[in-house]
């Protein structure tokens, strides 16, 4: 079967079971565009290419698999950046294929020429340039070969327009990936083993350290069993999320710089960390000469190059997560740790109001209130696609999650403007999914063009927008460290209701906690795309925080006011 190059690349994707694209059309990728047209793939129009990486990532968050972001040469790749960035940082596998000018203009600085496997190089888990036909199937393949293996990662994939517009006859046996043979190594070393099962066996005040690893691995049964074998309680990095039920009694939330304090507290005085699919990022630990200096460590980690990377440990376990928590099971004793476990709950003391569905209605809007009214609402069933800044971290202590990749949000990067394209993606990914953005009005702004996408696309997406009039998390950090110098963080919006009106979409203003639930339903009950613009408290601030530095158990509390009681932790 002779075929263009173009139609290789669209025939190769199918075969992959790829069915959605995300993308935007440009000189150097029109070739392929011109196939698309004929292909059964589904291509969604994007109006930032930045957006389209986003889409992909949620695409592939939600759904398990691989994301797949199309773009054209020049403004059109380098507009990817962000997007591969965050996938990167948070290990999610997003494959991109861009447009290159043709293989005689390379170097050249032809219009619209840019090397951007050299600037996505840092921030790809593998990149290349495709310049003949008959390369491309290949290359396809062992791109989404890489992207979903080990480590999961952003793949890109730069095909030169000449390569596109050649023919070469395509067989798809012919083209089998030609990657080099992984090299055969033990799971794991028995010596590292025996000592991580002797530490498991022997720890009084042990706690488990929950991340995304578990959800990538697909391991979130034998975790299951592997926490109630062991009675160890566990806590969660924020992308960990999902990975164990919130509603367990061992599940004992968020940990890190706006984690909670019984939590980071617990954490500090145990002696013993094991830590699943998580790499000890700066935000988890805080000082690092002060963290949980009396607990043993444990590693179980995928990424040979995370282990003592930030942390030094005192047994690794380089494995997939789900194939090391199986081998390790019949060596965990049972064990009662339920003074330890006890212990921990007491120290909830009044910050248990997290656990209180019913938070108190003071005559003024807080944050805390939408997102514990809109987890009420969905019974937690919905999946919530969060921006990053302050309402990120409230949306992390307020709407409880049991269920996996129903939490979808940037960690690593923190990248604003993530949620609104993010979500698209997971709504093409799950559309019988009920799908929420929870944004904040700075994030939302960044990427709001994307709600000409779910109009066109005809997506049934919520969007919650916690509009405090302010960059938050940053107002936050100037109140409690510069003296409370706002300093470019007051922010002009538009009318977000009339705004998402003009695009055809119902828009709603709420200013009041009684008017939250009626606003929350009424989007619930329509078949459309609804926007409700929440009009929160402006200075409000997330607590606990670690202040950047600072030791994990140093947090800054809420400072108590009676006569102003929020919903945030006391």
């Amino acid at each position: 079967m002779k075929l263009t190059g173009a139609e290789i690349l669209c025939e190769t994707l199918t075969r992959l079971g790829v069915r959605h694209i995300f993308g935007y059309p440009g000189g150097a990728i029109l070739p392929v565009y011109d196939a698309l047209g004929k292909s059964r793939l589904h291509h969604i129009l994007v109006r930032h290419e930045q957006g389209a990486t986003h889409m992909a990532d949620g695409y592939a968050r939600a759904s398990g698999g691989v994301g797949v972001a199309m773009a054209t040469s020049g403004p059109g790749a380098t507009n990817m950046v962000t997007g591969i960035a965050t996938a990167m940082l948070d290990s999610s596998p997003v494959v991109c294929i861009t447009g290159q000018v043709s293989s005689k203009l390379l170097g050249s600085d032809a219009f619209q020429e840019v090397d951007i496997t050299g600037i996505t190089m840092p921030i790809t888990k593998y990149n290349v340039v495709v310049s003949k036909v008959e390369d491309i199937a290949r290359t396809v393949r062992e791109a989404f070969l890489i992207a979903n293996s080990g480590r999961p990662g952003p793949v890109l994939v730069d095909v030169t327009k000449d390569a596109q517009q050649a023919s070469a006859e395509f067989e798809w046996d012919a083209c089998a990936p030609k990657l080099p043979p992984k090299r055969v190594r033990r799971n794991h070393d028995q010596e590292e083993f025996d000592r991580a099962v002797e530490l498991l066996n022997s720890a009084k005040r042990p706690v488990i350290l929950a991340g995304r690893g578990i959800l990538l691995s697909g391991a979130m049964q034998t975790f299951e069993k592997f926490v109630h074998t062991s009675n160890i309680p566990v806590a969660m990095t924020l992308l960990g999320i999902g990975c164990f039920p919130a509603s367990d009694p061992l599940n004992l939330g968020m940990m890190g710089m706006h984690g909670e304090a019984w939590v980071n507290t617990a954490i500090q005085e145990a002696d013993l960390l094991i830590a699943v699919g998580m790499r000890f990022d700066d935000r988890v630990t805080g000082d690092l000469r002060t963290y949980a200096r009396n607990a043993r460590k444990i590693h179980i980690e995928v990424d040979r190059a995370e282990i003592n990377k930030n942390v030094k440990v005192d047994a690794a376990i380089i494995g997939d997560a789900g194939e090391t928590l199986e081998a390790l099971l019949p060596h965990v004793h049972e064990r009662d740790h339920s003074a330890w476990v006890a212990h921990i709950q007491q120290l909830k003391g009044d910050s248990a109001v997290r656990d209180i569905q019913s938070l108190p209605d003071t005559g003024h809007l807080y944050a805390a209130h939408v997102i514990n009214d809109l987890w009420k609402a969905t019974q937690g069933n919905a999946v919530v696609v969060t921006d990053v800044g302050q309402h990120q971290m409230w949306e992390a202590q307020y709407y409880h999650y049991n269920q996996p990749r129903t939490l979808i949000t940037s960690g690593g990067l923190g990248t604003m403007g993530f949620a609104l394209p993010a979500a698209i993606g997971a709504k093409m990914a799950r559309p019988d999914a009920e799908v929420w953005v929870v944004a904040g009005d700075g994030g939302f702004q960044m990427t709001m063009c994307e709600l000409a996408t779910i109009v066109q696309e005809k997506l049934n997406v919520k969007i919650a927008i916690i509009n405090n009039g302010y960059l938050g998390m940053v107002r936050q950090w100037q109140e409690f460290f510069y003296d409370k110098r706002y300093v470019a963080t007051p922010l002009v919006a538009p009318n977000f209701a009339a705004l998402a009106n003009s695009f055809g979409i119902r828009g709603e203003t709420v200013t009041a906690r009684k008017e939250v639930i009626p606003a929350i339903e009424s989007a619930r009950n329509s078949d459309q795309a609804v926007l409700i613009d929440f009009r929160v408290e402006q200075e409000d601030s997330v607590y606990p925080m670690v202040p950047a530095g600072a030791a994990l158990h140093d947090m800054i509390r809420r400072p108590h006011n009676p006569l102003v009681e929020t919903a945030s932790e006391p």
